[in-house]
């Protein structure tokens, strides 16, 4: 066969282009451990940002292992669901609600006039996060995602144990435009949060996501509004339903109502 003839030509590029295969192939599954490992201390990292408990010196698991006890929960109902998720074969340590959501095995419908949030679908189970110090509960971290103008948003929310204050906001994925419904992941936005209220004293929701700012002086405005982010309406709005849906009767309601009865208070 000639050097420079096509048939050879074709066999070299089948014969590097097998190899390259070989070798990417290979990579993938050696590596996959370790980007799995990568991905599960992001999500620690992003829980503990939202808590307020990360700091740029944090060792992450160590500070997570030490401040956060997680309880896999089944939504409907907001009891634990450990057992059930296991027996679904599932793990509730590397539980995935992107990924639960897409399946119909461990996601349910959501009717068209509840979903406030344009999700369709939610998973059947989530993993929420208990805030501890000294062995007793002092708040919550929840996740939530919903639709925005692109994208869907993923976050964390944390509540104080009284189940109606902000102590923190954070979305750990989205893919809205940078500059405008990308400011989600500006630290003036998210300083907003802390201290904002979900509730009234009638136990109605009242947290909203405001077209422009909030005015400080007046008292309704700073208690239960956050500024909205300029130029950027559908985002905004995205933001104020997906917190609507997940923080309502739809949502974590039936999980509240036994963490306020003290279910999970023990270690």
């Amino acid at each position: 066969m000639k050097k420079d003839s096509i048939k050879r030509t074709v066999l070299v590029a089948l014969a590097l282009c097998v190899v390259c295969s070989i070798l990417v192939s290979t990579a993938v599954v050696v590596l996959r451990p370790q980007q799995d490992e990568n991905r599960r201390i992001e999500q620690l990292k992003n829980i503990l940002i939202a808590a307020g408990l990360y700091t740029q010196d944090s060792e992450v698991i160590g500070r997570y292992d030490e401040t956060i006890r997680r309880i896999m929960i089944k939504l409907s109902s907001g009891q634990k669901a450990e057992d059930e998720v296991v027996a679904a074969g599932l793990s509730p340590e590397r539980y995935d609600i992107k990924e639960a959501a897409q399946k119909t095995s461990s996601s349910e419908s959501i009717n068209a006039v509840d979903d406030l949030a344009g999700i369709k679908r939610r998973p059947k189970w989530v993993n929420v996060y208990l805030i501890v110090d000294a062995g007793q509960v002092r708040g919550v971290v929840l996740p939530v995602f919903g639709k925005g103008l692109w994208s869907t948003m993923y976050g964390f929310i944390a509540l104080d144990i009284d189940l109606k204050t902000v102590s923190g906001f954070s979305f750990y994925e989205h893919g809205e435009t940078p500059g405008l419904g990308g400011e989600v992941d500006n630290p003036r936005w998210k300083s907003l949060w802390p201290g904002k209220l979900l509730y009234d004293e009638s136990n109605d929701y009242r947290l909203k996501v405001i077209k422009g700012k909030v005015d400080a002086s007046k008292p309704e405005q700073k208690l239960y509004m956050v500024d909205g982010l300029s130029g950027a309406t559908l985002t905004t709005r995205g933001v104020d339903n997906l917190l609507r849906y997940w923080l309502g009767e739809k949502g974590y309601a039936p999980f509240f109502a036994r963490l306020r009865q003290g279910e999970f208070n023990e270690q």
